[in-house]
């Protein structure tokens, strides 16, 4: 009984279909085993070999993690309140208050998406401190530090987008000076402010805009480009750290 088990099971880890989904066999032996770990995105964010030191809390605290569980905490809140707002500018706002006053944990659920966005422009921006503070950008990391700016600016974009979404007389004058600065940028300000506005008022192409960028641009860009940054961690070793106790000769000359 015992065998006929084995051999339907290695019918199906031997079969086209699952190796066209795990390149390596069946965790049976040492070397399959460690490959389903490094091999694994999800089991295993960091690369193979990783100092001593980077792997400690007190080197990142977290920051970069706790970015992106804020973002899928944004995501996820995001697409509930989807499912009742309504971009247009006779009924954007009433329909917020409907979410705050009638829908069941609608306001627990507003708040977690506007509280979420807070903690996310603020860990992104203490993250980027501890990678400035740590020498984390220096190469062969140097590619990374620049996508991190890039996150850094569409989370700022995201934000930004965000808040014309309630259409009340704060969200409106925010956006109309908001705007109204960015026109003034050099080359292309102008243009900018007229892409971001559909006009030249704040009115029904400016909610519809907003709204196409906070659910669906600036989103799409933030995961591909989170994407590419964990990645990156990966293919360049890991957090930028030397084994505490074994410094380079680097290290010791610059002390």
């Amino acid at each position: 009984m015992a065998y006929q088990s084995k051999t339907r099971f290695d019918f199906l880890t031997e079969s086209r279909v699952w190796r066209s989904f795990f390149r390596h066999g069946w965790p049976d032996n040492p070397l399959d085993r460690s490959l389903t770990m490094t091999s694994n995105v999800f089991f295993h964010l960091h690369p193979v070999k990783v100092s001593r030191r980077s792997v400690r809390w007190s080197y990142s605290f977290g920051l970069g993690i706790m970015s992106t569980i804020h973002f899928l905490v944004l995501l996820f809140t995001g697409v509930l309140l989807m499912f009742y707002y309504v971009p247009s500018v006779e009924r954007a706002y009433p329909a917020m208050k409907a979410i705050q006053l009638s829908v069941p944990l609608g306001q627990f659920t507003r708040n977690m998406h506007r509280w979420a966005a807070h903690l996310m422009v603020l860990m992104v921006i203490l993250h980027m401190v501890r990678v400035f503070y740590t020498g984390a950008y220096k190469p062969p990391r140097e590619f990374n530090w620049i996508i991190g700016v890039l996150l850094l600016v569409m989370t700022l974009g995201a934000s930004f987008t965000g808040y014309l979404l309630p259409w009340d007389q704060l969200s409106y004058w925010a956006i109309t000076v908001g705007t109204n600065i960015a026109s003034y940028a050099p080359f292309g300000g102008a243009a900018i402010k007229g892409v971001l506005l559909g006009g030249s008022d704040v009115g029904q192409a400016a909610l519809i805009r907003f709204y196409t960028l906070h659910i669906a641009v600036v989103p799409f860009m933030l995961i591909l480009g989170i994407s590419l940054h964990l990645w990156r961690v990966r293919k360049d070793g890991g957090l930028a750290a030397n084994d505490a106790g074994n410094p380079t000769a680097q290290e010791k000359g610059g002390r």
